[in-house]
């Protein structure tokens, strides 16, 4: 029987009975969160914005703290993710914030591939858990969950409209992380023109297709406050870690010749807002849609990529032991063609080599032969000529011994003669 159908018929039989007595499993609760506390929590925000929009003190006043880091510049050559971890400590609550800041967004001539660094980086962070839950042996509870958490978008304040480069990265990363779009030093524009620009956002991100996170209202416990607050975003805060007298009290405020801005008063900008739906309301639904949303987005299509499928061409049930079955066979199929395709490669090249060396072997097996050929018609020629010149010296040598004969006769004639006329003489 399959493990589906078991699971059918253990479901149509459950049945609801009633305790006699305490038993106990009403500390569950309690159980998990006793737990959760001695792990602690992990949360990751993302800040994305052009440089000088003042991120990190944005980061320093939310939790009341001064992180450390470097002041950007306006001459990065490209965008770069910088990530800080710090390990936070409230009541005996602990918690390992990550902020992911993007240094150098916005500053290049060409902007057109600034958001795929970012892109990147987020999606290198899903591979390393998806990596880390394929394991054989998982350390998951131990693991640092590095995944994004939350995007805090920061849009500068123009009054006038979203930039190209605003709508663009922000449409690449809906589909991979939270947004939550903030107007960033909203004490720059006046309330009426902060209104106006709200409402410009707002339909811009709805007329563009952008998917901005939307607090939960299914929690009935939460279920108003979110339901107003997804009415307030995008929220405009303003940041500042300098303290200021205030009437009996300090306050974290900005001093300007014109007056006093207060980041704590809801007047003057949404920063509490922001607070009590980022940490204080929404941060464990936050990650909860990081986990069953984009994470699970990300491994289907992961999954889908390498031929895993939960279901056959007939639509009926496919186990992963199945699936690894056939995508083994088929790699095994492919390994197999690809061998046999090498094997033939490797006999044709085989011959066409052996084809080389055999013309090159008779092209110097007929060089030999000429090289033979010409010497011998040269040893020939040498042989003739040789014996020519012997002849010659030959004939010479007859003819040297025939005059020499001839003058030696010659020679005796003559003196026969001398002697003869002598003796007629005497006579």
């Amino acid at each position: 029987m399959a493990a589906t159908d078991i699971a059918r018929q253990v479901g149509e039989d459950c049945r609801t009975v009633p305790l006699a007595g305490h038993v106990g499993f009403d500390s569950l609760p309690d159980q998990l969160v006793n737990k959760s506390v001695s792990q602690g929590f992990c949360f990751n925000i993302l800040c994305v914005g052009e440089t000088g929009l003042g991120k990190s003190t944005l980061m320093d006043t939310l939790f009341n703290t001064k992180f450390e880091g470097e002041p950007a510049t306006h001459t990065q050559p490209g965008v770069q993710l910088r990530s800080s971890t710090y390990d936070l400590q409230e009541s005996n609550v602990g918690l390992k914030l990550t902020i992911v800041s993007t240094v150098g967004f916005g500053d290049q001539i060409n902007k057109e591939d600034s958001y795929k660094p970012i892109v990147e980086f987020i999606d290198a962070q899903f591979e390393a858990y998806l990596q880390e839950e394929l394991k054989i042996r998982r350390v998951l509870h131990t693991y640092h969950d590095s995944r994004i958490h939350a995007c805090l978008y920061f849009i500068a304040p123009t009054g006038h409209s979203l930039k190209s480069l605003d709508l663009v990265t922000m449409k690449k990363l809906d589909s991979k992380v939270n947004i939550i779009p903030i107007i960033a030093k909203s004490d720059a524009i006046s309330k009426s023109e902060l209104t106006k620009f709200k409402i410009k956002i707002t339909s811009e991100l709805v007329s563009n297709g952008v998917q901005i996170y939307q607090f939960p209202t299914d929690d009935e416990s939460v279920a108003e406050i979110n339901g107003t607050m997804n009415a307030h975003l995008p929220f405009a805060v303003i940041g500042s870690t300098e303290e200021l007298k205030i009437g009996n009290k300090m306050m974290k405020a900005r001093q300007y010749p014109w007056g006093t801005v207060q980041v704590e008063n809801e007047a003057h900008c949404d920063f509490v807002k922001l607070r009590e739906m980022l940490i204080r309301v929404n941060m464990e639904d936050l990650r909860e849609q990081t986990h069953s949303r984009h994470y699970e987005l990300y491994r289907r299509c992961k999954l889908e990529e390498m031929g895993f499928k939960d279901t056959d061409p007939d639509s009926k049930p496919f186990s992963l032991q199945e699936t690894y079955e056939a995508k083994r066979n088929e790699f095994l199929g492919e390994l197999q063609k690809k061998e046999e395709e090498m094997r033939q490669m490797f006999v044709q090249r085989v011959k066409e080599k052996e084809a080389e060396l055999k013309e090159a072997e008779k092209e110097l097996h007929e060089k030999f032969d000429r090289l033979k050929k010409l010497h011998q018609d040269e040893k020939k020629k040498l042989e003739d000529k040789k014996k020519s010149l012997d002849d010659e010296v030959n004939a010479f040598k007859q003819r040297k011994t025939a005059a020499e004969l001839l003058q030696s006769q010659g020679s005796q004639a003559g003196g026969s003669q001398t002697l003869k006329r002598d003796k007629e003489k005497k006579k």
